[in-house]
């Protein structure tokens, strides 16, 4: 058989493409890229119901009142006072504000406590070991006269009440009434254990006789 001879164009082609540098020699197509879809649009968003509205302002208002409800059973009471024992300082129809967690009481406090299914305001005269005395239409404690620049009666004892001087035991504190004339207190009960007590007054509302 006869040597075949390559075509000379053929032959031109390739002796051209071997002068030509690899970076300069063409390149394949790039893939084109899949045309992208167009968002769909959202459909509009139908508003709430009237009775949806009214179920979330009503579980609102249930939360809002268990907190109130809780916050005045386990951490502040209301009291209104009914009794001129505590006159000037609370009045009778005043609304008292007691806090229930705090029992830390020092002289000169009021505090509210329950006595015979009654509830009082009373102040705080004497702490624990303290030994309290009346003389004279004045109170002793410790042995000295105490000066009370806002009580505006004597204080006297009480033929059927405690015997005096006593010592305040642990954990109890001697209450009086502001009003000493007559006031129902611990001239008759005798000292308080701390525990009994209903809380701290922390404000005093007066709702007439301003």
């Amino acid at each position: 058989m006869g040597q075949h001879i390559p075509d000379r164009q053929v032959v031109d082609f390739y002796n051209h493409v071997r002068r030509v540098p690899r970076e300069k020699w063409p390149q394949p197509p790039e893939e084109r890229k899949p045309l992208e879809q167009p968002e769909q649009a959202q459909a509009p968003r139908c508003p709430p119901s009237i009775w949806y509205e009214l179920g979330s302002l009503g579980l609102k208002i249930a939360v809002i009142s268990l907190v109130f409800v809780a916050t005045f059973t386990f951490l502040y009471g209301f009291h209104r006072n009914t009794a001129p024992d505590m006159y000037p300082m609370v009045r009778t129809g005043d609304l008292v504000l007691f806090y229930r967690l705090d029992r830390d009481y020092a002289v000169g406090d009021l505090l509210l406590l329950d006595f015979q299914g009654e509830r009082q305001v009373r102040r705080v005269v004497a702490g624990a070991g303290d030994m309290v005395d009346i003389e004279d239409g004045g109170l002793m404690v410790n042995g000295a006269m105490q000066q009370e620049p806002e009580i505006f009666q004597q204080t006297w004892r009480y033929e059927s009440g405690v015997s005096f001087p006593l010592t305040v035991g642990a954990d109890q504190v001697f209450v009086l009434g502001d009003a000493r004339e007559g006031a129902v207190d611990s001239r008759v009960y005798g000292p308080i254990d701390v525990e009994d007590t209903l809380g701290a007054v922390i404000t005093i509302l007066r709702r007439r006789n301003f």
